[in-house]
């Protein structure tokens, strides 16, 4: 049995063990939370969660209950331009074939699911990881653009980031998830700062799929913090470029080292004073 519960000014959520997920791992005991619905069937339980996250007006969920079961089953890591299976190539086959069926769902939205079309494809597509031997990654595009083929469907019929701006899809999926509602400058710099901290660490580990994953959510928050300070994330970027566009400087121990027009250097500091001394030389 599939539950929905409600955390009264917290959340709503799914849950199969209520007493394990709510009380034991959240702390909260029974008459501190309600039941708002419960049944076997997992379809009618992931889509209700959604509508009653949005009727109480809580953050929704990104992905779907059951494609976060099917996912979290299969141990899968999917980002927005991969997805990574926890088994070898040489298993892969036999992997895909116990999990025949199963779904998941990508960070923008593209579902997926094993299918005796799909199995081939993997299998034939997919690519070993670099830093670890035991997993191996497929393109979510690359996929998509195979099922696409496959059932006919033209690029332009197919919603999705390839048909809109992405910073307007940014902005429209933290829209509908309260973050401009209920949150501040202040809380999404909390949040890049957390974000900033798993990029050091994929960067550290040399995980490259954490590298891809943790940037983009970089990017993800940065929209939003530009957002609740009143600016655009293209409006921070043009600033941006149009102050680097036509700088000069030299590559220094890895690091372009850029190089400070006389005008902008402050003429109490020692090299401004030593500019003068040689100015007046001259």
């Amino acid at each position: 049995m599939y539950y929905i519960y409600h955390i009264p000014g917290k959340k709503i959520g799914v849950t199969r063990n209520l007493n394990k997920r709510v009380t034991q791992q959240q702390g909260f005991a029974e008459g501190e939370y309600e039941v708002l619905f419960e049944s076997e069937d997992i379809d009618e339980v992931s889509r209700l969660e959604i509508e009653l996250q949005n009727s109480y007006k809580y953050p929704t969920d990104r992905t779907l209950y059951k494609h976060y079961v099917n996912r979290k089953k299969m141990n899968l890591n999917p980002t927005e331009q991969t997805t990574t299976f926890p088994t070898t190539k040489a298993k892969l086959s036999i992997f895909l074939r116990e999990n025949l069926g199963a779904e998941w769902e990508t960070p923008q939205g593209w579902q997926f699911s094993i299918t005796e079309e799909t199995i081939p494809w993997i299998i034939k597509n997919a690519v070993v990881s670099t830093y670890r031997d035991t997993r191996v990654y497929i393109y979510n595009k690359a996929l998509k653009m195979f099922l696409d083929e496959l059932y006919g469907v033209t690029q332009m019929e197919i919603p999705g980031l390839q048909n809109h701006d992405k910073f307007d899809l940014i902005r429209k999926w933290a829209s509908e998830r309260g973050i401009y509602e209920k949150g501040d400058v202040k809380t999404q710099f909390s949040k890049l700062v957390e974000e900033v901290g798993e990029l050091a660490k994929a960067v550290l580990e040399d995980d490259e799929i954490e590298f891809v994953d943790a940037i983009g959510d970089c990017v993800v928050v940065l929209t939003n913090l530009a957002h609740l300070g009143g600016h655009k994330i293209e409006e921070c970027v043009d600033s941006a470029y149009n102050q680097i566009k036509n700088r000069q400087g030299k590559m220094t121990n890895g690091t372009f080292v850029k190089q400070t027009p006389p005008n902008d250097i402050h003429p109490d500091s020692s090299f401004g004073q030593y500019i003068e001394r040689k100015t007046q030389q001259l």
